[in-house]
């Protein structure tokens, strides 16, 4: 019962950090940001229950923790930058959409003064 007892806290810790660390925060939280905290919670929920299983709770969730916070933060860096592509990407389309409707404007304008209309 002890071991379960401090996988509980120890879990309940890393709930409470990233909890304030995600508050802390000026504005909403990055993919990066968002992948590592998760990477970090479930990590340490599953380090508690296999540290609990061999007798060493606590290791296990600071172990556990620590290998999801860094698998986290890898994978929320990789769907980021996904993300920074597709948006630069619609910015490109947005400003070719507006040079083609530029474009027509003019040529129908220079249609109207010859007359072709």
């Amino acid at each position: 019962m002890k071991t379960v007892n401090v996988a509980s806290k120890m879990l309940s810790l890393v709930v409470v950090v990233a909890w304030l660390g995600a508050s802390c925060a000026n504005g909403s939280l990055t993919t990066r940001e968002k992948g590592a905290g998760i990477g970090a919670l479930g990590g340490a929920a599953v380090g508690g229950i296999v540290g609990a299983a061999v007798g060493h709770p606590g290791a296990g969730a600071a172990i556990g923790g620590g290998l999801g916070l860094g698998a986290g933060a890898l994978v929320g860096d990789q769907l980021q930058g996904q993300e920074n592509r597709d948006s630069r990407q619609s910015e490109e389309i947005n400003r070719n959409q507006r040079e083609i409707e530029r474009q027509r404007y003019e040529l129908e304008q220079m249609r109207r003064e010859r007359g072709e209309y």
